[in-house]
């Protein structure tokens, strides 16, 4: 590992005052990271240890693919915002197909997750924290099977890193304080409270900044998917089967069985069948064209095609005239955005249970007649609209959605709360963290794994944390027909990966942590590099702008009309220009992200990397 430390301290140093070529038009200002120049191999994600592990599969020969699971796994040992309980998923550019590929590593409803239990429990939405917010474990199954179907490496060598991170490494201060701000939580779960605070009774309990962090029953959990990898390959089994030897331990064998028994102590619902039925998905994405660029996002049972529906609304518009950040720029992204949000929040669910309008959702003609509801100022009475029409068919759904605009169309705008409270923002904005990973033979990888971030409650004496993600169900169909919880449903998440391609080949690898953010940030981003010329750093560093008029995925589901953020450093007579449009005002020093990117640059033969100044993301290129 030393080699992999003395390569990226070299790079940096090659780096620091190649800041890349100025963002024509763009009028930011120098970038703080360089721009991550590769000819090799990109790695990027949310921590640097992270960044390494991706770094040192690549050293030893491993594809894109390869890399990208050991840095999911890394990520998730060091609860960046994640754990292994959590969800994975990614799509792949498969180089020898030349397709797209979409991985859907979502867990799903545990048995008895219905909308008349929560209820019956006095909720009005599944909870945020503890065992019943738990779907089943998503990312264990996620790494393995694009391992399996797409990687190079054994298990063993893609969960190394994994294992020397688990026996113990210097603990980061955000992940250790936010250890300390939730211990009175976490005293809660017996086995999160042996993990996460092993200085009881002091006035410290978690772990400090850089205190050496161990995490052994995790490592013995990893160490039993080794073990079944090499028993099976003892046996004569091939590198694939052999990996699926091991997944099937951790859904089937010891490990689920005791997920099951220390979640069920706790107050969880699953059951063995639970985790044994679950299935990771490989499927086809989704994808629209915008000015002869072809961008893909997951399905449905993600927030992703709300990105590819702005994308349709804002081709009706000359983006590039309005001026980077313009007063009239951000209204009309802020806009066409409610627009699309709108209908997410009503139309979007898990496909396997339920048909969204997607072909409707997606058609430019729905995308112009949607065009023509952005006006002068804001409309904080906007809804969902209605697709159906756009696929030659009728909304079963129409009294429900007559009733939502009604509802809404009677209440007194000036009524609305666009105050942005702190735990609003800190439940709109519920993190995850992103892997990006390019090669030179043509793999590509975007991934937004997550769930199970601290606090969360650890399944007995696996190490293993659970997801939080049933929380982004809803219990009242007049909210959303399509997101009901059902045991095997999986609740529609806002983990949305990005890749875009021009002429066949990638152009853009792209994502970004922030919850309901996510899309909003992405197709920033992707506007700041298509219409106004930045590189890639530039992108990721510059000044984003966040709505909050959506429904939130996360805590009671709140909304905010008219409520937007801006970076501290908007001119005035821009703000004041938003103000007059309806816009309630927020500054902030960053707004940009963390978002991860890579674009490639098939005129020379390169990678461009680029990883925002927001936080601990990070990258390494060669």
């Amino acid at each position: 590992m030393k080699k992999i430390y003395l390569i990226a301290l070299i790079f940096t140093a090659l780096n620091v005052k190649g800041q890349g070529l100025p963002g024509l038009g763009a009028g930011t200002t120098p970038n703080n990271k360089p721009i991550l120049h590769g000819k090799n191999w990109v790695a990027i994600t949310g921590k640097p240890l992270g960044a390494t592990a991706g770094a040192s599969i690549f050293q030893q020969g491993g594809n894109a693919v390869d890399a990208a699971c050991a840095m999911i796994a890394a990520t998730s040992t060091m609860w960046d915002v994640l754990s292994w309980g959590g969800e994975t998923q990614a799509l792949i550019y498969h180089p020898i197909e030349k397709k797209v590929i979409a991985i859907n590593a979502l867990g799903y409803a545990p048995t008895g997750a219905t909308v008349d239990f929560y209820k019956s429990q006095g909720m009005d939405y599944p909870p945020q924290f503890g065992p019943l917010a738990a779907t089943t474990p998503g990312t264990p199954g996620g790494i393995m099977t694009m391992l399996a179907e797409y990687g190079t490496m054994s298990l063993e060598q893609i969960l190394k890193p994994s294992m020397e991170l688990a026996k113990g490494y210097p603990i980061e201060a955000q992940t250790a304080n936010a250890m300390e701000a939730q211990k009175a939580r976490i005293k809660g779960w017996p086995y999160s409270k042996k993990i996460f605070l092993p200085h009881l009774g002091e006035e410290r309990e978690a772990p400090s900044p850089g205190e050496i962090f161990v995490q052994e029953d995790l490592y013995q959990t990893l160490s039993k998917l080794v073990e079944a990898e090499k028993e099976a390959l003892a046996a004569g089994k091939s590198r694939k089967e052999a990996i699926y030897v091991a997944y099937d331990r951790f859904y089937k064998g010891d490990i689920a069985k005791e997920i099951v028994r220390g979640t069920r102590e706790q107050g969880g619902l699953f059951t063995e069948e639970d985790l044994a039925n679950w299935t990771v998905k490989i499927e086809e994405p989704l994808h629209v064209n915008y000015k002869g660029i072809d961008v893909y996002k997951l399905q449905e049972w993600t927030q992703g095609p709300a990105l590819l529906q702005s994308l349709n609304i804002l081709e009706n518009f000359d983006l590039k005239s309005m001026g980077y950040n313009s007063a009239n720029y951000i209204h009309t992204v802020y806009q066409a955005m409610n627009l699309a949000f709108a209908d997410r929040d009503f139309y979007y669910g898990d496909p396997a249970f339920v048909d969204s309008p997607m072909e409707g959702l997606l058609s430019k003609e729905y995308a112009k007649e949607r065009a023509k509801l952005i006006g002068d100022v804001n409309d904080p009475t906007i809804t969902a609209g209605d697709p159906y029409p756009f696929q030659g068919e009728t909304n079963p759904y129409l009294d429900i959605l007559n009733k939502n605009k009604a509802s809404i169309a009677a209440l007194d705008p000036s009524q609305f709360n666009s105050t942005l409270d702190e735990q609003f923002l800190a439940d709109f904005q519920s993190g995850t963290t992103s892997v990006e990973t390019a090669d030179v033979e043509g793999w590509v990888v975007s991934v937004t794994p997550s769930g199970g971030w601290v606090p969360a409650v650890v399944a007995g004496n696996t190490g293993v944390g659970l997801s939080q993600r049933m929380q982004s169900f809803v219990l009242d169909e007049n909210l959303n027909p399509y997101n009901l919880p059902e045991p095997g449903k999986r609740p529609r998440v806002t983990l949305t990966p990005s890749l875009a391609m021009k002429d066949g080949k990638p152009l853009l690898a792209f994502a970004v942590q922030g919850g309901d953010s996510q899309d909003q940030n992405l197709l920033q981003l992707f506007l700041n590099i298509v219409e106004f010329n930045m590189d890639v750093q530039e992108a990721t560093e510059a000044a984003n702008f966040n709505s909050y008029q959506m429904q939130s995925s996360f805590g009671d589901h709140e909304v905010r009309p008219g409520a937007m953020v801006l970076r501290k450093d908007t001119p005035d007579w821009i703000s004041k220009e938003l103000s007059r449009k309806g816009y309630k005002l927020e500054l902030w020093n960053k707004t940009s992200g963390p978002l991860n990117a890579i674009w490639f640059d098939w005129k020379h033969g390169s990678f461009w990397g680029g990883s925002s100044d927001y936080g601990d993301d990070y990258g390494i290129a060669w």
